[in-house]
Order: C-alpha cells, then structure tokens, then sequence
C-alpha cells in the first residue's frame, strides 16, 4: 500500500482525534462519525494516555468506521496495532523510531506519515521516505505552542516548495476561512482538531471544511 501523491484530496480534511477537547457529554466515536459523515476523508487516532489494549480497542471501531466511508486510517506511533486493525498507516512523531527502520518492518503495506515543525525535520522525514508530512503550527493554538510560535503561510509555502512530490498536511489553528491561504501555499491538505472535536456540531464543522478546501 502507498500513498496516491497525486490524489491528494484523500488526505483533506485530515481529523486528528483528542477526546479530551469534546464537549461535555459528547463521545469520541460519535464525533468521528459526524465528522466523516460530513465529509472527513482521513483519520489519525491520536490517544496518547491510553493502554495499548485501550488503543486497540478504540482502534478496531474507528477501522469500521473509516471503511464505511471510505476514509483513509492512520494510528499515532503503534505500528504493531495499526498493522493488527488494518489501519491504512502509522503516524510518527520526533521522538518515534525513524521511518525508515518502520519501512523495513512494515514495507508497503503501510502509509508512513510524520509530524514535522520544522524545515530540517521535514527534509529529514522526506529522506528517510515518509509518504506525507504534517507541517505545524500554522497559526496560533494551546496545543502546538511547545513548538514555538506559529510558523505562518511564508513557511508553510517554503515548506511546500521544498518538499516537492512529498505531500505536505497544514495543521495548527486553522479555521475554514484561512483555508483559501493555505491552499494557495501548496499544501495537500487541511489536518484539524479542536475545529470539529470541540465544535458541538462536528458534521457542520467537517463539511465546513471540505466546503472551503473544494472552493
């Protein structure tokens, strides 16, 4: 399995999960649902106090759910558990094993994807054949500022320019009417999360999205 570099609306818009920013009495499960019901074409589980078994589990229902609609499912950093559900990738981050030494594991049976917030890490997960990247922050959010301040749109298009044939996902307090500039800097895709798992309405949220990437 590889990334469709040339289809990169399948990664648009990308939904990282953080149940911890749902609204009271919302459930994880029934916001993804919304979410791709409203147009979310991939998903990243990214859970990161939870079990393995926890995971797992979780996992295992987000994969019926992203088959039902035909979404793509990457799973943060647990390429054992990606590999057991069937998910379509893993997501590494700076502090996982490199994507190479993941390669030689998984081969292409997997979509190998990584979280970048800088040129150089970017530049370092297209060498070592990352299929997609994150690029982040964006603009300002409370989740992304340990990365420093936001990299803006002139980063984002350098980043772009330089990651050639690589897909670049912009992540990091974006909202549907910066989507145009973002775009326009050549990313491949929109990543959010606070955007639709906070929003009280995440099927409005998510066709918000798609509405403002298809413009």
């Amino acid at each position: 399995m590889s990334l469709e570099r040339h289809h990169p609306q399948r990664l648009s818009p990308y939904l990282i999960t953080d149940r911890h920013k749902l609204p009271p009495g919302r459930d994880l499960l029934e916001t993804i649902g919304e979410a791709l019901r409203g147009g979310v074409r991939a998903v990243q589980l990214r859970e990161k106090d939870l079990t393995p078994k926890e995971i797992y589990d979780l996992a295992r229902k987000i994969r019926s759910l992203t088959k039902e609609y035909d979404a793509l499912f990457f799973i943060n950093d647990r390429l054992d558990i990606a590999m057991a559900v069937g998910a379509d990738g893993v997501h590494l981050t700076t502090q996982s094993i490199p994507t190479e030494a993941v390669r030689e594991v998984a081969g292409e049976k997997v979509i190998i994807g990584v979280s970048t917030h800088s040129i150089e890490e970017l530049l370092t997960a297209k060498r070592q054949g990352a299929d997609y990247v994150t690029f982040s922050p964006i603009f300002f959010t409370p989740s992304k500022a340990m990365y420093g301040p936001p990299k803006g749109i002139t980063a984002l298009e350098m980043a772009c320019k330089l990651a050639g044939d690589l897909p670049v996902i912009a992540l990091g307090g974006i909202k549907k009417d910066q989507v145009k500039q973002v775009m326009e800097a050549g990313a491949a895709g929109i990543a959010v999360v606070s955007f639709i798992i906070s929003s009280k309405d995440p099927f409005k949220a998510a066709k918000e999205i798609l509405s403002a990437w298809r413009a």
